[in-house]
């Protein structure tokens, strides 16, 4: 499935060892840790910021002692009653070696983050990719259960893609597939951070929709959202269109429709090439209730292919939350087992 220890010949716990297990989620703002016990139940859960400008490093050792913590919080002992780490990083990973090979939101090259995490922690690591770890998450104890094939959309910092067929995580070749952000959707379109243009990431990010906000308020100067951030455009995040939209505000509105059609171009597109019988949008941008989602469904509809036959796939809002990603980082090692 796309992820091994870090370290070879790891001998993995036997149903005498300890069963409790460690999921980090590590996001280009954020890094979240949990203790998962062997209900697949998450009992306590920690996070810091991620500072991603600053050295990799800087950024593992943070990682180390979060997990240290978080255990501690838990009122467990990291040495006795923790199994193993799991890992939910950015980028193209390698989880057979534990290097982030390439990171485009944190701007990471070929780190090492799992032989480094292993140095200092003693525990078998196991990484994938956030996405595709959200997405097992989901498959393992969320909407997704019982699904044949399935897609997760996470919507954060970027547009993350993890895929699940036939109880396999699909990672593409030398694990570099299911980049569901970095699919063109408009040709010589905005900047992406992976040197593209055009990317869906560069329009249904949170990155995205700040860009896209800033740019409707600089052509609407009367707009609500100046007051939201107090005339200061630099204090713009990807909630405040969402804000002014409730308000009744027409800019606000205008962003929020534009981010909803290349959401849904995306998503058709998706649905066009898999078929899944389900797809899931999660990430924080997803938290904004039901009638996102019901919008996106409603342009599917008009836009998919299957429109003539008979389309399938459900559309429905990922149910666990920012819990999916730690909880599928957690289990990642039960795929060894």
């Amino acid at each position: 499935m796309g992820c091994s220890a870090s370290a070879e010949n790891v001998k993995l716990p036997s149903s005498q060892s300890p069963k409790y297990y460690i999921g980090v989620d590590f996001g280009g703002t954020n890094i979240s840790a949990g203790v998962v016990n062997h209900r697949h139940e998450i009992i306590k859960t920690h996070s810091v910021k991620t500072l991603s400008q600053r050295q990799p490093k800087l950024i593992i050792a943070d990682m180390a002692e979060l997990i240290r913590t978080v255990t501690k919080m838990a009122n467990l002992d990291f040495e006795k009653d923790v199994a193993w780490v799991g890992i939910g990083a950015p980028g193209t990973i390698n989880g057979v070696d534990g290097v982030v090979e390439y990171s485009n939101n944190i701007n990471w090259f070929d780190v090492p983050l799992g032989p480094e995490l292993k140095k200092d922690l003693n525990k078998p690591i196991f990484m994938d990719n956030d996405a595709n770890a959200a997405a097992y998450g989901e498959y393992l104890e969320g909407s997704a259960k019982g699904s044949k094939i399935f897609v997760m959309m996470t919507l954060g910092t970027g547009v993350g893609g993890g895929i699940i067929i036939n109880n396999k995580i699909f990672t593409g070749f030398n694990s570099a597939g299911a980049e569901l952000g970095h699919k063109v959707i408009i040709l010589d379109g905005r900047q992406c951070t992976c040197g593209r243009k055009g990317c869906l990431e560069a329009y249904a990010s949170a990155t995205g929709i700040i860009s896209l906000t800033k740019e409707i308020m600089n052509e609407n100067k009367d707009s609500l959202m100046w007051d939201l951030v107090e005339n200061d455009i630099e204090k713009v995040t990807g909630q405040t269109c969402f804000d002014a939209r409730e308000k009744g505000d027409e800019a606000g509105k205008k962003v929020t429709e534009q981010f909803i059609r290349y959401l849904a171009c995306g998503v058709t597109d998706i649905i066009n090439v898999f078929q899944p019988d389900l797809l899931s949008i999660g990430g924080g941008i997803s938290a904004q209730g039901d009638w996102l989602i019901n919008e996106v469904k409603a342009l599917v509809a008009e836009q998919v292919f299957t429109k003539f036959s008979k389309n399938n796939t459900k559309i429905i809002k990922a149910s666990l939350g920012n819990d999916a990603g730690i909880l599928g980082a957690a289990l990642l090692g039960k795929t060894s087992e």
